[in-house]
């Protein structure tokens, strides 16, 4: 791993992907998330700051225990004056994200076991199916095929 000297205070986006790891086009992405900033030189170039690492870490770690960027540029824009996460601002947002978490392990226990139920059944019934209709949560409204109508008309508008 290419070391920076530690009187470099801007990191090039080259620089900056080999240190964290990250491609050179996630971190124009992040840039164009509002996740990391950077300045731009007289020449056009990207400047990174060197706490951007610590950022782009963050971010990274968050999207491997399924965080969606949109959440992640919440919490960081939550930060005073969108400092760099510290250990205490991650311990802090993910207590906030293990409910999400625990939430999202439960549904997709719950497909899990009843993906056998659906593939046998061969029907893909809108009244029943577990993965179509959960908790048969349309079921309380309209029948199946009145809802698929009503779904294809509201892809049309």
């Amino acid at each position: 791993m290419p070391q920076i000297h530690e009187k470099v205070h801007e990191l090039t986006v080259g620089q900056l992907a080999a240190r964290s790891g990250a491609a050179v086009s996630a971190l124009h992405f992040y840039e164009s998330k509002g996740l990391i900033t950077s300045r731009r030189t007289s020449g056009n170039q990207r400047r990174y700051t060197r706490d951007t690492l610590r950022r782009v870490a963050f971010v990274r770690a968050a999207q491997r225990v399924g965080i969606p960027l949109a959440t992640i540029r919440e919490a960081l824009a939550e930060l005073p004056e969108e400092r760099t996460p510290t250990k205490d601002d991650w311990a802090h947002l993910s207590e906030t994200w293990r409910s999400e978490l625990d939430e999202r392990i439960k549904q997709l226990n719950r497909l899990r076991d009843h993906l056998t139920d659906c593939i046998g059944c061969g029907c893909l019934s809108l009244d029943t199916c577990v993965l179509s209709n959960p908790d048969d949560i349309f079921g309380e409204h309209r029948t199946g095929s009145r809802l698929l109508v009503e779904r294809r008309d509201r892809n049309d508008e």
